[in-house]
């Protein structure tokens, strides 16, 4: 299949050859694709979507995806919290990353269960395993080190 003339595997055999040029974005990758849920293809949105990811910390990291809800308030009128705003192709780039973590990655597996035992509806699990997701993803690019299973969940 084709479009416009390019055959699809070109874009993302070009992608990895730009990925694969750069010797600190490869490492980037490296480590980002050895997170479970985290993939081939989630990798290079985030690099892109989030290019300082590793120098920031975990709440900056959430707040630029804007991961981090915020409450809808006026006077005595509340709303219900929502996220919005931010980076939002790096929140789309961690939406189907996060329902194979929330199955494959025992660490999200057990943050996920947590949430659904405090009775919390599907969609903000998934956003919250989405900001788990980036957190632990930031943390392990700052400290240049891959996931690992043995590794302790936070």
């Amino acid at each position: 299949m084709t479009l416009i003339g390019c055959p699809i595997a070109e874009p993302d055999a070009e992608i990895a050859r730009h990925i694969a040029d750069d010797t600190p974005t490869a490492r980037k990758r490296e480590i980002l694709c050895s997170v479970l849920g985290l993939g081939p293809n989630a990798a290079p949105l985030i690099l892109t979507f989030l290019p300082e990811i590793g120098a920031l910390d975990r709440k900056q990291a959430g707040s630029i995806a804007h991961l981090v809800p915020h409450s809808r308030e006026a006077g005595h009128w509340k709303g219900k919290s929502l996220i919005s705003g931010g980076r939002k192709a790096l929140r789309d780039a961690l939406f189907m990353p996060a329902p194979v973590a929330m199955r494959f990655n025992p660490c999200i597996t057990a943050k996920s269960t947590q949430l659904r035992d405090a009775g919390k509806p599907a969609k903000i699990a998934i956003v919250a395993i989405m900001r788990k997701l980036l957190e632990t993803a930031n943390a392990l690019v700052e400290a240049d080190r891959l996931w690992s299973i043995k590794s302790p969940c936070a």
